[in-house]
């Protein structure tokens, strides 16, 4: 092979490598190229959901923020329930005073229950829902967990719907045993209001500060002789004030018919400032509620709660 041939060969040779490293280094930079393209594809992929998961972040942050407010207001409506109360009970006492005075042609009357909780206390909240009026019930406490006028049923989840229903929770003392040595001395009088102060705190989360005595004043009076001194300030020194009553349809005692609760009622209903004392276990008693609240209504009475700064709670 001359020098030619020999040239003619390397150079052919060169050829063919050069070409299939042509070859290798297209099908390399080809590869990276789709390499790089699959790459570029799944980082604007990834951005994308980095992006989505930023904004759904972003949205469950401030749905978070949305919850955790409701929450907060939530855990803060009992604070707000009593400041809205309070506000009410403010402009109660400015309108009582008004009333003394002789300032406006308004009157109030207080419409209270004794003796509760029952099962027909349900239906005496239903009235007054349905009527929107607010009325206190001074409560008791023994034999209450289960209805004493229907023992299918327990009573004892009573308490925190009259609160929930925004109605005053009074202290009627846990036994009423007015015969039993509830007024033989002040240390058992305050034992029995005590031991009632705490059920209703553990039922509603709400401690009482008004009391009306078992049987009244007068009976508190008769029963207890000279210890009675002694309870008001015993009663005082416990931040309670007491209320007795100014009207009443007569269901405390024997009460024979419809007739005579409704006379007995309009008959007590003489004064600008009412407190009226009914029985939530008396049947003639629910039964006359509606014509009560309508009666009161349209002679200019706003029905209210009783409060601890009323006039009419004694302190």
């Amino acid at each position: 092979m001359d020098e030619s041939q020999r040239e003619t060969r390397k150079s052919n040779v060169l050829i063919v490598v050069i070409t299939v490293l042509i070859i290798i280094l297209s099908y390399i930079t080809n590869n990276n190229y789709r390499n790089y393209a699959s790459y570029l594809k799944k980082q604007q992929t990834l951005t994308a959901e980095l992006l989505l998961i930023k904004n759904q972040t972003n949205e469950y942050a401030e749905k978070k923020d949305s919850l955790t407010n409701q929450l907060n207001d939530f855990n803060n409506l009992d604070e707000t329930i009593k400041k809205t109360k309070n506000s009410v009970f403010d402009l109660a006492s400015q309108v009582e005073n008004k009333i003394i005075k002789k300032e406006t042609n308004y009157k109030i009357a207080y419409i209270t229950f004794d003796d509760g909780p029952y099962y027909s206390t349900n239906n005496v909240l239903n009235i007054l829902k349905e009527y929107q009026v607010k009325a206190t019930f001074f409560t008791i406490g023994q034999d209450k967990d289960t209805c004493y006028d229907n023992k299918n049923y327990s009573c004892s989840d009573t308490y925190k719907k009259i609160v929930d229903s925004g109605h005053t929770i009074a202290n009627h003392t846990y036994s009423h045993g007015i015969f039993k040595g509830l007024y033989s001395n002040a240390d058992s009088f305050i034992y029995q209001v005590k031991l009632q102060e705490d059920l209703i705190k553990n039922r509603t989360g709400v401690k009482t500060n008004i009391i009306r005595f078992p049987g009244g004043s007068a009976t508190a009076r008769a029963l207890a002789g000279n210890q009675v001194d002694r309870i008001l300030t015993r009663l005082k020194e416990n931040g309670y004030g007491w209320v007795d009553w100014t009207s009443q349809d007569g269901d405390g005692g024997y009460l024979p018919n419809y007739d005579t609760a409704w006379r007995n009622f309009t008959n007590t209903i003489d004064e600008n400032i009412e407190v009226i004392l009914f029985h939530d276990y008396d049947k003639t008693t629910i039964s006359m509620l509606p014509n009560a609240i309508k009666y009161l209504e349209n002679n200019n009475y706003i029905l209210l709660p009783l409060f601890y700064n009323s006039i009419k709670v004694n302190k």
